[in-house]
């Protein structure tokens, strides 16, 4: 079952500041021998912000709180711009059916790729190819990353975008602390990165 998603962006200014990234879960076991097993248990990373860093003025705190209060802490998922990593360029999608393909983002080196699904791509931003040349989709669902085409393409279709990491907070109570009218103190704040 689907999880409670608000189609609202986190603040960008304070966004911009956060600090994180993207997590694996590896488990890894040192053998007698000093040798060691690594179970890598995800396929795909999951993405951490600490958002205290990122706030630095009253109404950009603010402007937390009332984001916070209307996800309800962690009851509901919203959109959040991971300012490090946050466009793709003629990026080859992958087919879903003949005229439906998902955007993804590709990362590589030395020829071994990850390839990353993405579901919140930004409105207004993806452009996409057939062939080199420019071609207009009959539909572009911004909550799933699904590119619909009217017939299917000749070959694999590539796409420009932005887009965002669907995410929630990762607590249910906002421990803030105001030193004075236009300071706060702001112990760590996390959101994490939603799987869908």
């Amino acid at each position: 079952m689907p999880q409670p998603f608000l189609d609202i962006a986190f603040p960008n200014a304070v966004a911009r500041g956060a600090t994180g990234g993207p997590g694996f879960s590896t488990n890894v076991v040192t053998l007698g021998s000093g040798s060691e097993r690594r179970n890598i248990q995800w396929a795909s990373a999951r993405g951490e912000w600490n958002i205290s860093t990122g706030i630095r003025t009253r109404a950009e705190m603010q402007a937390v709180i009332a984001h916070f209060y209307v996800v309800k802490g962690r009851g509901y998922s919203f959109r959040f711009k991971d300012w490090n990593d946050y466009q793709a360029a003629d990026v080859p999608m992958v087919q879903v059916t003949s005229t439906v393909w998902q955007l993804v983002k590709r990362y590589n080196i030395g020829g071994y790729e990850h390839v990353r699904t993405i579901t919140k791509p930004v409105s207004g931003t993806v452009a996409t190819k057939v062939g080199g040349s420019p071609v207009t989709p009959s539909d572009i669902d911004h909550l799933t990353g699904l590119v619909t085409f009217a017939s299917p393409p000749g070959s694999a279709p590539t796409a420009t975008f932005d887009f965002d990491v669907p995410v929630r907070f990762d607590t249910d109570k906002l421990p803030v602390q105001a030193n004075a009218w236009d300071q706060q103190i702001v112990p760590q704040i996390n959101l994490i990165e939603v799987k869908e």
